[in-house]
């Protein structure tokens, strides 16, 4: 501001705003003594307000909103009792407001929102009795803001986002007669709408959001016929089950936004919901327990913008009448239990940009007509069932960004056209049946950052054009066909932080440069051939010259094996077969192992005499000692009980049942050690010790993700117990100290000492009961019958203990309560209250998405132990529940 206005003594007006001045303001200011309004607004002043203004003291409109000012407001502000505007919106202040402020008594307009203000209101605000518009919101206000509600002049009330506390007055109507917008939203209000609040004719605007109200929403509303915008979100308040206050609602003829998002209404949309006023652009009901159909007469809102009735109950179809909603724009319909075909109505909405539609039982394919709709920038149709493949025509949405299709039963290819759409910056096709290769026109998606192509069938090589993806961030294409080498070229997606080739069959040298320094081990599991650097726990690569020889020589060596040892395995088992007898039988048990018995002196050894120092653990039937071969190799050896007659049984059993299972989740045996004195396993160590360790230690965390890959782990391993052998295997004694974890964090399913096999012709027998209290499925601690159930009751068991930190033999479940009954009582909606508290905060930004995980996970546990054996689920179906859960995770 130039000082020589200074000169400018007789000035009554200036006004220098939307400008681009900058710097502070020249306390020359204060030399302008005639000046009756001076607006400095929309500019860039910083610094403090100057104490010279104290001189201006004819002032009636003083603006300097939408600055950088900074500091308190000058105690001598409130002296110039001329002042009828007063606007520092939008600034840096800070500091308490004074009751000096009650001295403006002819003050018609206050603005001081979206500052950094402090401390409490003052009282002496109540002396504004002219005061038409107050606005304070955006602060950081406390204490509470009774006094205000005095003001009957106040048109708009604005103290939103504020540590303020407060109820609505039960006179609400009559108090605040002139009100035209009450911003209440985030202050903490408590207690319920009072009916009187229809009294308030002129009320356009009404914000409650985020509060703790309860009660009703009252019918009353519908008697403010100048309401515009009504907004309620998360603020705890309830209606009846036909949700009439809706149906009072319709009378409001001019309402262009209603907002009832995270309210428990528990109630189902009434069809008069199509007589709102064609007026009505924005509609939020997401997370309301909302049930039934939605009404077919939704389709009459044709100016509708935002339909949002996500995440609550809804049934049936989507409504044909959608088709009618020519001027949408959002349609979240994700989370509900929707069912039929996908048709083509939403090919008609020309203006829509976001579909979400995932986590519901829609079927059919996907419609080849949405290519048409080019305004399409989200669609979200995960969790679903839809079928055949993805349409060529998707090439068309040259402005969609987020494209996720998981966990359908979509196949075929994928089309080359995919690399037309380069504004996408996610895709999610996960969790389907896509086989061919990948296309390399995918490498065209520079701006993508996360694509996750993992549980197809993919088929081919990595194409090198993904190098080209300069954006990406993050990459998985785990659990495919996937071929060939990782190309070297990928070194240069310097922006890569997750890449997730495991379970592929993959072969050559990993790459070691770029974002591959920060890569573990864990991410190239289960390929064919790889080989690099000795942090990815893979072989080093062979030097190119001697490669060929060396793979000739390692082919013949193998021959050569081949060509002694299967003749002499056939007249080993032979003999085995003809002679027939139990002490044969237990000392020889471990028919298969990757080495030869190893000699009881060599155990000794290798575990110090058995010293104390080396037990990591003991059980039933005996104990288990760490131990370091003489080849280097840490073993874990469980040494048996010989005083008990039972620990021979239990040797016989792991031995009869390990011998020819093999699965990336159940503990290997590497040999064996028995004579007629001492018996003992030697199983692969397990460096991270327990699951129950890592449960209950204080030294140990598991985070949400952690604790879910280790028991989709312990369900991949059971699933291959159950369905994936040629015979039943039946583990009886599920728990967390049976959950042993390698050195990537993977769980391997230990102690067989108790299970059954079952023969062909057997789907469950009787036995005597063992396994550990509160795991125990009722069907076998009441009668001894043993089958595949009784495990998955005991896995359902582990999985509520697993994500709630409380064993089902604590001290707090007494009498009727068990874990699964309190944990039953938390849902819907009350997760929060069960969940270990060390996984989540109230301050946690993804707090929703990651209860909503949680509440899955738990109605998993649930489904596993309910009473009857015939109504559990099976653990194919766990694991693909599970999976998708840890997708939707992955994206917190």
């Amino acid at each position: 501001m130039p000082p020589s206005l200074s000169n400018c003594s007789e000035l009554q007006m200036l006004s220098l705003s939307g400008n681009e001045f900058g710097g502070p303001i020249h306390s020359n200011i204060g030399s302008l003594t005639n000046l009756k309004s001076l607006y400095l607004g929309y500019n860039y002043f910083t610094g403090t307000i100057p104490q010279e203004i104290r001189n201006l003291v004819n002032l009636v409109e003083l603006t300097l909103e939408r600055n950088q000012i900074t500091g308190s407001i000058p105690i001598s502000i409130f002296n110039i009792s001329s002042l009828q505007y007063l606007g520092l919106w939008k600034n840096n202040l800070s500091g308490s407001l004074p009751r000096e402020m009650g001295n403006l008594t002819k003050l018609q307009t206050l603005r001081l929102d979206r500052n950094k203000f402090t401390g409490e209101i003052p009282k002496k605000m109540s002396n504004l009795v002219e005061l038409e518009i107050l606005a304070l919101g955006g602060n950081s206000f406390t204490g509470s803001f009774m006094e205000i509600f005095n003001i009957s002049m106040l048109r708009i009330f604005d103290v939103t986002d504020n540590n303020l506390k407060g109820v609505l007055p039960s006179n609400i109507g009559s108090v605040l007669p002139n009100i035209q917008g009450l911003y209440l939203g985030g202050t903490n209000l408590v207690g319920t709408i009072p009916h009187s609040i229809s009294n308030c004719s002129n009320l356009a605007t009404l914000d409650l959001s985020h509060n703790k109200l309860t009660g009703l929403i009252p019918n009353s509303l519908g008697y403010l016929t100048h309401l515009e915008t009504l907004n309620f979100e998360g603020s705890n308040l309830k209606s009846d089950l036909s949700l009439s206050f809706l149906t009072s609602l319709t009378n409001c003829k001019k309402l262009t936004s209603l907002s009832l998002s995270f309210n428990p209404l528990n109630g189902e949309l009434p069809v008069s919901i199509g007589n709102f006023s064609t007026s009505l652009v924005r509609f939020y009901a997401n997370g309301c327990k909302i049930k039934g159909r939605l009404p077919n007469e939704v389709g009459n809102l044709s100016n509708l913008i935002d339909l949002v009735p996500g995440e609550n109950d809804l049934i049936g179809s989507i409504p044909t009448s959608t088709r009618n909603l020519r001027n949408l724009q959002r349609l979240y319909l994700n989370n509900n239990k929707l069912t039929g075909i996908l048709g083509d109505n939403l090919c008609k909405l020309w203006h829509l940009g976001a579909i979400y539609l995932g986590q519901n039982q829609l079927s059919g394919s996907f419609p080849d007509c949405l290519g048409n709709v080019t305004s399409l920038r989200e669609i979200h149709m995960g969790f679903n069932k839809l079928s055949s493949n993805i349409p060529e025509s998707i090439g068309n949405l040259k402005d969609l960004m987020e494209l996720n299709l998981s966990a359908n039963n979509m196949g075929g290819s994928l089309s080359p056209k995919i690399g037309n759409l380069n504004a996408m910056t996610q895709m999610d096709l996960s969790m389907n049946q896509f086989t061919n290769g990948i296309p390399r026109e995918i490498g065209d998606l520079q701006n993508l950052m996360y694509l996750t192509l993992k549980h197809n069938k993919l088929q081919g090589s990595i194409p090198d054009s993904v190098s080209n993806m300069v954006g990406l961030e993050f990459l998985d294409l785990s659990h495919n066909y996937i071929s060939g080498t990782i190309p070297m070229s990928l070194e240069k997606l310097q922006n890569l932080k997750y890449f997730n080739v495991s379970h592929n069959n993959l072969y050559g040298e990993i790459p070691s440069e770029g974002p591959f320094k920060n890569l573990s081990s864990q991410f190239f599991l289960f390929n064919e051939a790889l080989c690099g650097s000795p942090r990815f726990s893979v072989p080093s690569c062979p030097t190119s010259s001697n490669h060929s020889r060396k793979r000739m020589l390692v082919l013949f060596l193998l021959l050569g094996v081949a060509l002694v040892f299967v003749p002499t395995t056939f007249v080993f088992v032979w003999i085995r077969y003809r002679r027939g007898k139990r002490t044969s039988q237990q000392a020889n048990s471990l028919s298969i192992s990757t080495r030869g018995r190893i000699s009881y002196y060599e155990l000794l050894q290798a575990t110090d005499s058995f010293s104390e120092s080396n037990l990591i653990g003991s059980g039933s039937f005996g104990s288990v000692y760490k131990g370091i071969l003489s080849n280097g190799i840490p073993i874990a050896a469980k040494v048996f009980n010989m005083q008990l007659e039972a620990a021979f049984k239990s040797f016989d059993i792991e031995c009869e049942v390990l011998r020819n299972l093999r699965h990336r989740n159940l503990i290997k045996v590497i040999t064996s050690c028995s004579n007629l004195d001492f018996k003992a396993l030697v199983l692969e160590y397990m460096p991270h010790g327990s699951l129950d360790k890592w449960l209950y230690s204080h030294n140990y965390f598991l985070d949400i993700r952690q604790r879910l890959s280790i028991m989709i782990d312990v369900a991949c391993g059971l699933e291959y117990l159950h369905h994936g052998y040629s015979s039943l295997v039946i583990h009886c004694d599920l728990k967390p100290s049976n959950v042993l974890l390698d050195e990537n964090m993977v769980a391997h399913l230990s102690d067989f000492g108790i299970s059954k096999l079952l023969g062909d012709d057997e789907s469950d027998l009787y036995t005597k009961t063992l396994a550990t209290l509160g795991y125990i499925a009722p069907e076998y601690g009441l009668d001894g019958l043993v089958s595949t159930k009784c495990d998955v009751y005991s896995y359902g068991i582990m999985l509520l203990e697993t994500f709630t930190r409380r064993k089902p033999n604590d001290e707090m479940f007494e009498g009727d309560l068990s874990l699964k009954q309190w944990v039953s009582y938390s849902l819907p909606g009350e997760v929060m209250n069960v969940v270990d508290a060390n996984l989540v905060t109230s301050t946690d930004i993804h707090l929703k998405k990651k209860l909503d995980c949680v509440e899955s996970i738990m109605k998993v546990g649930l489904d596993c132990c309910v009473e009857s054996p015939t109504r559990r689920t099976n653990m194919k179906d766990v694991v693909g529940m599970l999976q998708k859960i840890k997708i939707q995770l992955l994206t917190c």
